[in-house]
């Protein structure tokens, strides 16, 4: 068991998830009450000291400004910072909050962004050439805008001080995770069996990996292409490329796909590339024909037909005022 008492200060952004704050908390919670001492403690903080309205609408009160923590923090024993953040990240960029993320860096304080919060950790030019992640619905913005950060699609990703997970129920997996390194397996299982979890997952699990193919050999071969396609969006591989990479036959493959998921290879590459597509669409400003080729598309005539069919509204339409 730990000696010292872990400390997590956690900053809450505006639309931040409450489910992702309480798949932090609430296994640190446990692992108090289990172990019967005070092995984490924790107070929440907002930029401004007062309330922070989650995306759900629901307030949450908390106990002072970041500010004024990022002061204490590197004084404060076993200090960690967690930031909890949701939709339109952006917007709470600041020239305050850089410097303040910035000096918590220099303490080399751990740092750990949950949900969007990698967005912030980039913006203050605190990820350098460090591995990362962030939620998947964010993950095509953050490569479009930051170009030299090494992104995985993994729940989340240690790298020295730095922390980066996806949020939601993976910010679970990481507060196991966190109890199992500082106080051992046997109280990390307790937790798991108190809230009826009967596994954690390990952080380098993909966020994308389509329902049922976790688990098995036969899901495993389905999913090493799946991640082949993801990593190859904007220059996709031909079927004959994919097949030499895993060792299987082009008809092994087209089984595979029409079994689990119900499509040909073709069709689920495209949708992942679409997909791709419209995350950049709204959520960046980069015009349309180069969403196109970051995607894989060589004509804007082609891009624009197989977007429309397939989200049945043109990628112009969703840069309207409108949309």
């Amino acid at each position: 068991m730990a000696q010292a008492s872990a400390e997590f200060s956690i900053l809450l952004l505006q639309g931040f998830s409450q489910l992702c704050l309480s798949s932090l908390v609430e296994p640190l919670r446990l692992a108090n009450a289990l172990a019967g001492t005070e092995l984490f403690r924790w107070k929440l903080v907002s930029l401004d000291g007062r309330s922070v309205a989650s995306a759900s609408g629901i307030a949450v009160e908390v106990s002072g400004s970041f500010a004024e923590a990022a002061k204490a923090l590197p004084f404060e024993p076993q200090a960690a910072l967690a930031i909890c953040a949701g939709e339109g990240v952006e917007q709470h960029g600041s020239q305050e909050l850089r410097a303040c993320l910035r000096r918590i860096g220099r303490a080399q304080l751990p740092i750990y962004a949950l949900g969007t919060a990698t967005w912030l950790l980039a913006d203050a030019g605190l990820l350098g050439d460090a591995r990362c992640t962030i939620h998947w619905g964010k993950m095509a913005a953050l490569s479009e805008t930051f170009y030299d950060l090494a992104i995985d699609d993994a729940l989340f990703v240690r790298d020295g001080q730095i922390v980066t997970c996806a949020g939601e129920l993976a910010a679970f997996d990481l507060a196991i995770d966190i109890v199992q390194e500082r106080c051992g397996t046997e109280l990390a299982r307790s937790i798991c069996q108190h809230v009826t979890a009967d596994r954690w997952r390990d952080g380098a699990a993909c966020q994308s990996v389509p329902p049922g193919l976790r688990y098995g050999s036969t899901g495993k071969k389905l999913l090493r292409i799946v991640q082949l396609m993801e990593k190859h969006i904007e220059e996709p591989l031909s079927l004959e490329d994919i097949s030499a990479q895993v060792s299987l036959s082009r008809r092994q493959i087209e089984r595979l796909f029409e079994r689990h998921l119900a499509t040909t290879p073709w069709q689920h590459y495209l949708g992942l590339r679409l997909a791709k597509a419209r995350q950049l669409i709204e959520l960046t400003s980069m015009p349309i024909m180069n969403v196109a080729v970051a995607c894989g598309f060589v004509s804007s005539s082609h891009f624009s037909k197989s977007f429309r069919d397939h989200f049945k509204v043109l990628p112009s339409k969703l840069r309207s005022p409108a949309a």
